[in-house]
């Protein structure tokens, strides 16, 4: 844990460096999940309409947005612990994997059956098509287990990232009232999501939120980045990072705006790379980066992502040598 509540604002945003660590002291993330996945990437020679395929190489990865986050941030050497909803037997699958990675398991057991996210990449183009499934229906019994397992992993956390899809039997407002229980405990809170749970979660105030550019013109009714961000901020975020894809990323914060992009335009598999982004965001807050190098950081785990076969991994040679050359331009003050 960073040494104090003060400090840990204070870090967000100022943009200074976090004050010295207690000794034997680690700071924690903890990331959220409503709706995890069991992420089948399958490569294929060719992906072509109405016909069959033989698929070549194939991974499995415990996945959704957040678990995606903290897998990135457990890379980069972070503390994260993992909460959200899993179940039936892709649950246990998806456990039984993230058993052997660093991030600790918190997640609050359901009896419907974890969903499945399936990637194809066409090895021809290096497109991928996406195919998810809607998660399990969720009770209001297991809502309930879940917001009690939150409040006392928040007391341990310096950071939380709300991420992703709302399963079924959620209701819509459910990231406005983490937003508001992580305020309450004075816990720094990113929310990473879109449509209603996103408009209605920014009306809660999160610290920041992360939509990319669809994202951000659905919100806002504007496809213009730079008035988007800044009208997503006026609907109540304190700080707005859009992402812009091979773009890089745009951030308009209480400290000032500025534009990030990657030197280079990559081709790979792209699921993730907003993920990673999250994470480079999140390590920046809690070691007290500047704007400037987290977005830097974002950015560079952000394309070093698409480079990687699949979603939650990242090519960390291409990370760190694009991390000096991610380009930084200020933006003009708001208006």
């Amino acid at each position: 844990m960073i040494a104090s509540v003060n400090s840990r604002e204070s870090a967000f945003w100022q943009g200074i460096r976090a004050p010295a660590r207690i000794e034997g002291v680690t700071e924690v993330i903890l990331t959220v999940t409503l709706n995890t996945a069991l992420d089948l990437t399958y490569g294929v020679p060719a992906l072509v309409p109405h016909t069959s395929h033989r698929v070549g190489d194939i991974s499995e990865r415990p996945g959704g947005k957040g678990l995606n986050v903290a897998r990135v941030l457990s890379a980069l050497g972070h503390e994260t612990v993992v909460t959200g909803f899993a179940g039936g037997a892709t649950g246990a699958v998806l456990r039984e994997l993230l058993a052997d990675l660093p991030p600790r398991d918190a997640l609050v057991p359901v009896a419907g059956n974890t969903r499945r996210t399936i990637a194809v990449v066409d090895a021809s183009t290096g497109d991928t098509t996406q195919l998810n499934e809607p998660g399990p229906l969720v009770s209001a019994d297991e809502w309930a287990a879940f917001l009690a397992t939150y409040e006392k992993l928040l007391a341990d956390a310096d950071a939380v990232a709300l991420c992703g899809s709302l399963p079924p039997g959620i209701h819509v407002g459910a990231y406005a009232e983490l937003v508001r229980i992580a305020r309450a405990a004075e816990v720094p809170v990113l929310l990473d999501t879109s449509g209603e749970p996103l408009r209605r979660g920014i009306a809660a105030r999160p610290d920041l939120i992360k939509p990319n550019a669809d994202e951000l013109a659905q919100l806002t009714g504007s496809r213009d980045p730079l008035r988007a961000t800044r009208d997503a901020r006026r609907r109540g975020a304190h700080g707005v990072i859009a992402s812009l894809g091979a773009d890089g990323m745009l951030a308009v914060t209480p400290e000032g705006a500025w534009r990030a992009a990657p030197p280079d335009r990559v081709a790979g598999n792209p699921t993730g790379a907003g993920d990673s982004a999250v994470a480079g965001l999140l390590s920046g807050l809690v070691e007290g980066l500047s704007w400037p190098d987290r977005l830097r950081r974002a950015v560079a785990l952000s394309t070093a992502t698409v480079l990687a076969p699949a979603a939650g991994e990242f090519d960390r040679a291409a990370y760190e040598e694009l991390l000096p050359r991610v380009g930084i331009e200020e933006q003009a003050p708001a208006v």
